[in-house]
């Protein structure tokens, strides 16, 4: 692999609603500024802008209808999970480097955009490039935030390591660098918050670029399905979404857990539980509360009729006549 630059241009004017985008790219970037192989990255903001979805009114308004569910609140700040599918603050809704009184919101479909800009460029320039279009994120976990990409064309968005060896022969633990985001990451500290460049080259890593007319999955196979993020909701508010246990909040909880792993937690909480002959889980009645809010998180409900049950009980089998079942929710 060779050495890798960024090219990021200055003097990209304002873009309006109806700009032609890959025209004030290429303008930017002069004759020689992109060759095949390279890939060009530009910021959500100036496609949102050249898309028209910059709207008037109240961000918090604009906020409640790009999001699809609340994952946690601290104070003022949201975290949500968007319409994209995507998990961020605010819905990715942005008030900054726009007149007072209007918010941008992310493109309709940044894959679709970013295929559009791909294709644009090619007919006018010639050249076989990758784009992405990316946006700025949190972290769990970290301080600060770091550009991503939410949307791709003509790019390897993840890069297969699957059994692949270290210089020990250690088998590689992980399998799928996510290098979108990592060439977003790498392309913001060209481009700068304040530096009025929202345009620029990668070059160095032409076998991410896919050949002509193949798109690739787009930046929507970074997305984790929902209930398969480990982090589905903040944690104050899983312990509210268990509480109140309503059917359409079971989803980000993921999918039941093992007949092993219930048990294991409901110990943990201090109940009684056990797995029978049947490979049901049985538990004591005496924490109805407490049960039902832990079966919740996990996946499981009291078997039907909710009343304890009475089962057949054989001396020294450790259970009892009104010990209740319970049982994986099924999807």
């Amino acid at each position: 692999m060779g050495p890798l630059s960024v090219i990021a241009p200055d003097g990209v004017p304002e873009i309006a609603a109806g700009d032609d985008l890959a025209t004030i790219v290429l303008t930017a970037l002069g004759t020689d500024g992109l060759a095949d192989g390279d890939i060009l990255v530009v910021t959500s903001k100036v496609v949102s802008k050249a898309e028209g979805r910059v709207v008037q009114g109240d961000r918090e308004h604009w906020i409640d209808v790009e999001t699809i569910r609340l994952v946690a609140r601290r104070g003022l700040t949201r975290i949500v999970r968007n319409r994209l599918g995507l998990t961020m603050a605010a819905a990715g809704v942005d008030a900054s480097n726009v007149a007072a009184g209007t918010t941008v919101l992310l493109p309709e479909d940044p894959d679709a955009s970013a295929r559009a800009l791909r294709a644009a460029v090619a007919e006018r320039a010639g050249v076989n490039i990758g784009v992405l279009v990316t946006d700025t994120a949190g972290r769990a976990w970290r301080e600060g935030q770091t550009d991503i990409a939410i949307g791709a064309a003509g790019v390897v968005v993840l890069e297969s390591f699957v059994g692949r060896v270290d210089a020990h022969g250690n088998e590689l633990a992980v399998t799928a660098p996510a290098v979108a985001d990592e060439i977003a990451s790498a392309v913001e500290l060209a481009q700068g918050k304040l530096g009025s460049r929202p345009c620029a080259v990668l070059r160095g890593r032409p076998d991410l670029v896919l050949p002509p007319g193949e798109h690739g999955t787009g930046a929507a196979a970074l997305i984790r399905e929902d209930g398969a993020d480990l982090f589905g909701y903040g944690a104050r508010e899983a312990v509210v979404r268990a509480v109140g246990g309503a059917d359409a909040d079971r989803a980000p909880f993921g999918s039941p857990v093992t007949a092993h792993e219930f048990v294991a937690a409901l110990r943990a909480a201090g109940l009684s539980a056990e797995i029978d002959s049947d490979q049901q889980v049985r538990c004591t009645d005496d924490r109805r509360v407490a049960l039902d809010i832990l079966a919740f998180a996990h996946g499981w409900s009291v078997d039907q009729p909710t009343e304890p049950v009475a089962v057949p009980h054989e001396p020294g089998n450790g259970f009892a006549d009104t010990d209740l079942r319970l049982r994986p929710v099924t999807p």
